[in-house]
């Protein structure tokens, strides 16, 4: 896991450098931070698959088994939570552990084509979510409305909290957040310990009602439940910032 906290460091300097996003037409609503991210990943000297608009993870690495995904905030502006289109958040996929990417920015920049990343945090995607069992796939039923011939397509969407919301301390810093049993280097030191706790049930499956438009969840006991899962806050050694813990009273809804 050293090349995590390379990538770390590296995003580390280009903020502190005052290292821009650049957004390349006004239409470039979704990539620009994205941009931001492989120039990092490219002054590193390492090689990553291509990003396409329906892949996942955004970064694929050729040499590590890691991925990155990348999701960009405006500042004022969205904080609570994010859109995750067509792959619920987990810290292991297809063999890779995979690390989300926030980076928050102006939302009305003195410069609307060039501005700074205001705060980052580069977490482990256990920390949003640790199961790795789930498989994400869209169906699609045939023979609605009043000819029978409409289809239904269940194209999933998640909302997950973010890492900024979870935690108090990290607003206005640049954060890493790892599980507590990886190694640390000498670059960066730990700010916060963290912990979540598995829920006491797990939602199986849902229906949908069509006359009533009413949605109703279907759980079943957790058999994990109060399982508490670890992690560690982490900052580099000559920026240690404010101390970061898990919010205790914040409103996720």
């Amino acid at each position: 896991m050293s090349f995590v906290i390379d990538v770390f460091v590296n995003c580390y300097r280009a903020i502190r450098s005052g290292k821009l996003i650049h957004k390349e037409n006004r239409r470039d609503k979704e990539y620009h931070f994205q941009d931001w991210f492989r120039e990092r990943l490219e002054e590193l000297g390492e090689n990553f698959d291509e990003p396409s608009r329906n892949s996942y993870p955004d970064f694929k690495m050729v040499s590590h088994t890691l991925g990155f995904e990348i999701k960009g905030l405006q500042y004022p502006g969205r904080v609570i939570n994010f859109d995750c289109n067509s792959q619920v958040p987990t810290g292991f996929h297809n063999g890779r552990d995979i690390f989300y990417v926030f980076g928050r920015y102006p939302s009305e920049p003195q410069n609307p084509q060039h501005y700074p990343v205001l705060d980052f945090i580069l977490c482990h995607g256990d920390f949003l979510n640790a199961d790795h069992d789930y498989l994400h796939k869209n169906k699609s039923i045939k023979g609605f409305g009043s000819y029978g011939d409409i289809m239904i397509r269940d194209r999933k969407m998640y909302v997950a909290p973010t890492p900024f919301v979870l935690t108090d301390g990290t607003e206005a810093q640049i954060t890493l957040i790892i599980p507590d049993e990886m190694s640390l280097s000498s670059e960066i030191i730990k700010v916060g310990e963290l912990t979540r706790t598995e829920t006491s049930e797990l939602i199986i499956g849902y229906t949908f009602d069509l006359t009533t438009n009413t949605l109703s969840a279907q759980t079943t006991p957790n058999p994990s439940a109060g399982k508490v899962h670890k992690f560690v806050a982490c900052r580099v050694h000559t920026e240690p910032g404010t101390p970061v813990a898990m919010h205790t009273n914040k409103c996720l809804s």
